[in-house]
């Protein structure tokens, strides 16, 4: 591949998407192809096969995706299901159909079982059972990582899947009725600072552990693996640092510079206990995360605050 391969990034318009785009773009690839969901159904197999056989990419990066926190993956478990599947299945066959050169598949930590070892490492998948508040997700992600090593068995091909821990930064959504944790606290602490430094109330005990990665650090192991040959189909991408839930509520609360009560409602689920990804295998390749956590969620809250009056609101 060279700067002039056709790259199609579905899903571009979203945050992992943009953040791939510009990483794209600043690695001098500009031929780019990007199409949004109003131009085109990743649902709609017969329009999908339209548009790989017009456009004919080279290389096929899939960051599209219904996603969701607890709260949306519990409430709409065919959604998630449904839809993750459909899009990525049109995407995986087609890009099979039309030799696609490379094809990187996307996917979430969540794939793991939800009392595997820690750290996850890429071979206890299928090892046991899911979380329960979003199996239907991880069911959907699993069936594309099974499908590209399938793909890569039977054909020989060049598909790879990048399992990221949980994302976060700029173009993130910030709905509270939608959004990942992180993004919900740093909207409700802003908003309880702007209400006289009201409390804030938060989902489960605080004891879970979670590890964060910067959406730009995942867009650079994108490009990181579409210049190289993997030789394997999975792989982690992640930090290899976790913290508990109550400690990135602080780190937050400090951030937004809210100086209220903090209330952990434990009747809500916390999920699972500890979701730390092993990234040895990515490391080993030659790639690694830059931006601290702390340094991240500045920079997240500053976008923010300059997007304030326009949050990301995302329809189900």
């Amino acid at each position: 591949m060279n700067n002039r391969s056709k790259i199609y990034v579905a899903g571009h318009n979203g945050m992992v998407g943009g953040a791939i785009w510009s990483a794209l773009k600043s690695a001098g690839y500009n031929n780019l192809l990007g199409k949004s969901s109003a131009e085109l159904d990743l649902r709609n197999q017969n329009s999908v096969f339209e548009f790989f056989a017009n456009e004919k990419p080279e290389i096929v990066i899939d960051a599209a995706a219904r996603v969701g926190g607890i709260l949306a993956n519990n409430d709409y478990p065919f959604t998630f299901l449904m839809e993750n599947m459909q899009i990525q299945n049109n995407l995986i066959d087609n890009s099979l159909k039309q030799n696609v050169e490379k094809f990187i598949f996307l996917g979430s930590s969540c794939i793991y079982p939800k009392l595997a070892p820690q750290p996850l490492k890429e071979e206890y998948l299928l090892t046991s059972s899911l979380e329960p508040t979003n199996e239907w997700y991880a069911i959907a992600k699993i069936s594309g990582v099974k499908s590209c090593e399938a793909i890569r068995k039977q054909f020989g091909k060049d598909f790879v899947s990048l399992m990221p821990t949980n994302l976060y930064g700029p173009n993130d959504n910030f709905d509270l009725q939608t959004s990942h944790v992180l993004p919900a606290m740093m909207r409700k602490f802003h908003e309880a600072k702007e209400n006289n430094h009201s409390p804030v109330k938060l989902w489960g005990s605080g004891t879970p552990m979670r590890e964060f990665l910067h959406v730009k650090d995942l867009a650079e192991a994108v490009v990181f693996a579409m210049q190289h040959h993997f030789e394997e189909n999975l792989y982690n991408v992640g930090t290899g640092v976790d913290l508990t839930i109550k400690s990135l509520a602080e780190l937050i609360q400090k951030t937004v510079g809210h100086h209220g009560e903090i209330i952990w409602d434990s009747s809500k689920p916390d999920g699972t206990p500890k979701k730390l990804m092993d990234v040895s295998k990515m490391k080993n390749q030659g790639w690694s995360s830059k931006i601290a956590l702390e340094d991240g969620i500045q920079s997240t809250y500053q976008w923010f605050l300059e997007h304030a009056n326009n949050y990301k609101e995302v329809k189900i």
